[in-house]
């Protein structure tokens, strides 16, 4: 299937359920959010971030990246939880299509609509009700450029308007929709319906591809379930 390789005011997060924000994120900024992230282990595909008082000025409603999000869900949404990306030679991983189907937290407790529960990189994971992840968005910000040699995220525009995607009709969802690469400057912001299908390849010409996927949330959990967040 062809691949539409989009450029920044291609999509809007209302039609398709992604929209690019370009430049978002100056130079200044961007260095602050690559100094914060600095410490974490390097070359691994994905490591989870929490606990960093530095970046979470850049996330708050007012900051250049949370302003993003709080334009989508209202001055009251928060970064729930994040997770550093990046691609190298030696990290050159891939994807399948998939959802975003899960939420961390601090403790688990049983509440109705609430699982299944996971344990990853010992952080606790439940899946909760549907509706509370159709209410979330995703922000993704681009620390490197990221042309199409380097592994740019493929969505597949307007499928998060289908539900939660059985396994084995990710396929047709796919091929109805159409598949569109995001492609983007360092600084730019890319911002997604949380459950929209996506995937993403080994980069073709590896280099560094760090992304910071910021999810966003508005209001509290039920049952005493408590965000783990950022």
């Amino acid at each position: 299937m062809p691949i539409e390789h989009l450029e920044p005011g291609a999509m809007t997060l209302a039609r398709d359920g992604a929209q690019c924000f370009a430049a978002a994120v100056d130079e200044a900024d961007l260095q602050g959010i690559r100094t914060a992230l600095a410490d974490l282990p390097p070359e691994q595909a994905g490591v989870r971030v929490r606990g960093i008082a530095a970046l979470r000025p850049y996330l708050a409603p007012t900051g250049p990246v949370g302003a993003v999000a709080a334009a989508a869900l209202g001055d009251a949404c928060r970064p729930v939880r994040a997770i550093l990306f990046d691609k190298t030679e030696a990290t050159n991983w891939a994807l399948p299509w998939h959802q975003d189907r899960t939420i961390v937290v601090t403790e688990r407790i049983d509440v109705p609509g609430f699982g299944p529960w996971t344990v990853k990189h010992g952080l606790i994971h439940v899946a909760p009700p549907f509706n509370l992840l159709a209410e979330m968005v995703t922000l993704r910000v681009h620390l490197d450029p990221v042309p199409t040699t380097n592994a740019p995220l493929l969505i597949a525009p307007g499928s998060h308007r289908f539900g939660r995607i059985a396994e084995d009709d990710v396929p047709d969802v796919v091929r109805r929709c159409g598949i569109a690469a995001c492609l983007a400057d360092a600084g730019d912001l890319w911002l997604y319906a949380t459950l929209i299908l996506h995937a993403s390849k080994t980069a073709s010409a590896p280099a560094h591809r760090r992304v910071l996927q910021v999810d966003f949330a508005v209001g509290d959990l039920p049952g005493g379930l408590t965000w783990l967040g950022v």
